[in-house]
């Protein structure tokens, strides 16, 4: 397998959680020029202590990209947290990339991507895939599939209540960790070459139903899957306190899981990071606490 982890690697993001944890396996895999971008480099105070070149990244900022792009040879771009503005930012992104004379673009998107009316967030993504293989530069699309932290915005209360609410007909989400996926793209980075869109997984798709089972192992309080609609489950959300827009796209993505496109299982993880990725049930034992048990 090619390596280029000498040549000169640009993580956007750096200052989040993915962003840091796909910098530390550049650094961990024997990269000799990591420079992790971000909009406020004060964060970054101790990367750059460590020998890691810190430089402003903000997709808002035409300047900063200019700079931040400077000499890169390929470049990691985590997909920005600003709904609804992050297709134009990214785009704005990649052009920077091309105009820098990057060679290589990853990027982490969604499963399913499509500009369809009823893709929810997905759109963005598939816009912004757009507009990195429309530049011409080589890239690796990396679908990550639901993280497994989103699960335990829930949990707790859903242990509490004994009630998991999910769609009628769910298929299955073949949840990923967040450093699994990290990692991931950490690997693409660093040996990826060609043009290619991949799907980054979990080792094996839970349903609502099964998710539900495993809360009562893991706890002890007995967990029921109760199977609703989307309007019911939009409304649900909403009468909990989620504005409608967000529930209605958090509803779009179980549509997805009852349709099948979240079921779907990849080695992609063990291929880029050398791991096999973590099992769901494990994930929820090493983080027991957060389940409120």
């Amino acid at each position: 397998m090619t390596t280029f982890k000498d040549q000169t690697l640009l993580v956007t993001g750096a200052a989040g959680q993915f962003g840091r944890i796909a910098v530390e396996e550049l650094l961990a895999r024997g990269a000799t020029k990591v420079i992790a971008g971000t909009r406020d480099p004060a964060k970054l105070a101790d990367l750059a202590a460590r020998g890691v070149t810190v430089r402003k990244v903000d997709f808002d900022d035409a300047a900063s990209l200019v700079s931040g792009f400077a000499g890169v040879d390929r470049v990691l771009i985590i997909s920005t947290d600003s709904i609804g503005k992050r297709a134009a930012q990214q785009s704005v992104a990649v052009a920077a990339a091309k105009a820098a004379g990057v060679k290589h673009v990853v990027y982490t998107s969604a499963p399913a991507a499509r500009p369809n009316a009823d893709a929810g967030l997905a759109g963005e993504h598939f816009w912004t895939e757009v507009a990195i293989a429309q530049s011409g530069l080589d890239f690796t699309i990396l679908r990550d599939h639901m993280y497994a932290e989103n699960t335990l915005m829930s949990a707790a209360h859903e242990i509490a209540s004994g009630q998991l609410f999910g769609l009628i007909g769910d298929r299955g989400t073949a949840y990923v960790t967040r450093a699994d996926a990290a990692r991931t793209a950490a690997g693409a980075l660093l040996t990826a070459e060609g043009k290619s869109v991949l799907d980054v997984t979990g080792p094996a798709p839970v349903t609502n139903a099964e998710r539900a089972e495993l809360y009562t192992k893991a706890t002890g309080r007995t967990v029921t899957c109760v199977a609703i609609t989307p309007p019911e489950l939009t409304a649900g959300m909403v009468a909990a306190g989620l504005p409608e827009g967000f529930a209605q796209a958090l509803v779009a993505f179980q549509v997805d899981a009852v349709i099948g496109y979240h079921g779907a299982v990849t080695d992609v993880v063990e291929h880029f990071s050398g791991r096999r990725p973590q099992a769901f049930a494990d994930f929820l034992a090493q983080n027991r606490p957060a389940l409120g048990a």
